[in-house]
């Protein structure tokens, strides 16, 4: 193992460190499985300034999701993806680059189905042996989070929690409390997927959360352009961009052309 690589536990700390250093965070999302060389483009996101990774793990009714990554579901089940072939694939990268993947944090998202199928603590641990430091599950209720929660730190993965515009100000303190990693804003009620400009309501949650954590608070949700990106980052400490790269990367864009539209993002939050 290199003695410099990133080690599951060190999402936090290292959103915590760029953000306190003054920058604004950049984490994009790709669907694990969804081309042969999906892994390419974990490479060309961290070249690109991102600072962290978000790492979907298909799953076969993505209530959460729009219409894109669905799409990206599907072709990732399709080609045969299975949550234990993109870890595999994920700690075959890590080991070939000599222990430190693409050398940023990666966060796992799915669906708690999934969770369930090996149960929370197998689960988490086969997150931290592929190097995953972060999870972030949409589905699970915040009252039934318990079990997972106490898994996931067992084996310092940070757990991460979504708060959304309609979430009341007493459960946003009990997810303020209980995050870990960075707390996910959900930017509009709805789905995932590109919109023509960054929700109303986008500016005030962010807001709401940093007044009650100091978390890194990052905002996803509809963010697909740069202007949205450096709109969203005046009140969020970073942006989650998913939809935008999945519907470059299913019409044939490769990782050399994501790492210049995520460039162009990263070029537009440094300007905020």
């Amino acid at each position: 193992m290199n003695p410099d690589a990133l080690t599951a536990g060190s999402l936090e700390s290292h959103l915590r460190a760029r953000r306190d250093g003054g920058r604004k965070l950049l984490m994009p999302y790709v669907t694990g499985g969804v081309t042969p060389d999906w892994t390419d483009h974990l490479r060309a996101f961290a070249e690109a300034g991102a600072d962290a990774i978000e790492v979907g793990l298909p799953f076969s009714d993505p209530t959460v999701d729009g219409a894109t990554i669905q799409e990206a579901s599907d072709v990732a089940l399709a080609r045969g993806a299975t949550v234990r072939s993109i870890l595999t694939e994920l700690a075959a990268m890590s080991e070939a680059a000599g222990g430190s993947g693409p050398g940023i944090p990666l966060v796992a998202s799915t669906y708690y189905n999934l969770v369930l199928h090996d149960g929370p603590r197998e689960f988490c641990a086969a997150l931290r042996d592929a190097g995953i430091s972060g999870l972030i599950v949409p589905d699970l209720p915040l009252e039934e989070s318990g079990e997972l929660e106490a898994a996931a730190a067992a084996v310092d993965v940070d757990l991460v929690l979504l708060a959304s515009p309609a979430t009341p100000p007493a459960r946003l303190e009990e997810i303020a409390r209980r995050a870990r990693g960075f707390v996910y804003a959900v930017s509009l009620m709805g789905t995932t997927g590109e919109r023509a400009t960054l929700a109303d309501t986008a500016a005030s949650l962010a807001a709401r959360i940093k007044a009650r954590t100091d978390l890194p608070v990052l905002l996803g949700f509809g963010i697909s352009t740069p202007e949205q990106a450096r709109q969203a980052t005046t009140d969020a400490d970073g942006i989650i961009v998913g939809a935008g790269v999945m519907r470059q990367v299913l019409d044939g864009a490769g990782p050399n052309d994501i790492s210049a539209y995520l460039a162009a993002m990263r070029h537009a939050i440094d300007q905020e």
